[in-house]
């Protein structure tokens, strides 16, 4: 069998992480492992006499961009299969132009982010995430919530913008709760597969005064930066939260303080911009907003769904056959 030499390319702790035991005996089934096996920078003498031997490179997080100068000291690369997300970071114009194979494991990610994105949903109905921040401040007991009707996630509105990877994966999650209507804003997706999903596809204005939540799942592009500001805000019901999980600059900062510091608004934020808030920002001490630092992502071992995806992708390429994940320039136009 064809056994490609191969390089790992990622931060000390993100291999520590990603590649344990059992990713290592899967990966050396396959290809032939130098020494060292990884590194985290592509410049250094042992990085280069390393890179000039590699076929494929599996990279992840902290990887450096394969730029022209790096593509030049490596002329039998053939394959990079990315074992986390977006492959922005390390994609240059030079590594289309040479035709290199490259795969993502986005879609592997999308599963914990789906999950966190259900939970925030379903504290957003109970509006837990305000009584969580009420309590702090003063005790509050079952007596002082039994009779509202706004703590409930039975027959809510909620509305879906971006149905790529995640935001088609949070759409199936929905279906185990009794809402009403779950709605999807996407210029990109298909009508008919958006109602095969149980949702249904509306222009976003129809979307926003619908929704008592909202949830984005926007890729970061200059098109979507601010893609809710003022006048998206001023479209959402009284009472609706927001649940962030996309890119922080998807949303216009200010915008949303207005709104939540009047309490008009809620949010759920795992992302903000900028990234983190500075200290004294008035988001941070709202009890109308829960501010988490960008864990909904694939964190400690959920990174292995990652590494599994690129290793299938790895496997595929050695035994010939097309890749499942392959991106293309085109694609990483309009995509994370």
């Amino acid at each position: 069998m064809y056994r490609p030499q191969a390089l790992l390319v990622m931060r000390r702790e993100t291999f520590r992480i990603q590649f344990g035991p059992e990713q290592m005996r899967r990966l050396r089934a396959s290809v032939e492992l130098g020494d060292p096996v990884w590194t985290d920078e592509l410049d250094a003498p042992h990085a280069r006499a390393r890179l000039a031997e590699a076929e494929v490179l599996l990279t992840s997080w902290g990887a450096p961009e394969l730029s022209a100068e790096r593509l030049d000291a490596a002329p039998r690369l053939r394959a990079v299969f990315h074992c986390a997300g977006s492959v922005r970071s390390i994609v240059s114009d030079e590594l289309w132009r040479r035709g290199i194979l490259v795969t993502s494991a986005a879609g592997a990610n999308a599963t914990p982010v789906a999950e966190y994105t259900l939970a925030a949903v379903i504290f957003a109905g109970k509006k837990a995430h305000v009584l969580a921040a009420e309590s702090r401040l003063e005790p509050v007991g079952w007596d002082a919530v039994v009779d509202r009707e706004d703590l409930s996630n039975h027959g809510r509105k909620i509305g879906i913008v971006g149905f790529s990877r995640i935001g088609r994966r949070v759409v199936e999650l929905l279906r185990m709760l009794d809402t009403a209507a779950v709605l999807v804003h996407d210029p990109y997706a298909d009508a008919a597969a958006v109602a095969a999903e149980g949702a249904q596809l509306v222009e976003l204005d129809e979307l926003l005064t619908r929704s008592e939540i909202l949830s984005l799942h926007l890729p970061e592009l200059p098109q979507t930066r601010h893609a809710i500001g003022a006048r998206e805000l001023a479209l959402l019901p009284d009472g609706a939260t927001i649940i962030n999980t996309a890119r922080g600059s998807v949303i216009d900062t200010l915008a949303l303080e207005r709104e939540c510091v009047s309490g008009r608004l809620s949010a759920i934020l795992d992302v903000t911009d900028p990234d983190p808030l500075p200290v004294g920002s008035p988001l941070a001490g709202l009890p109308n907003v829960m501010i988490t630092p960008h864990i909904a992502g694939s964190l400690g071992t959920e990174t292995r769904r990652m590494s599994a995806q690129g290793l299938a992708e790895l496997e595929r390429f050695v035994l010939g056959e097309p890749a499942l994940n392959a991106v293309t320039r085109e694609a990483l136009a309009v995509s994370a």
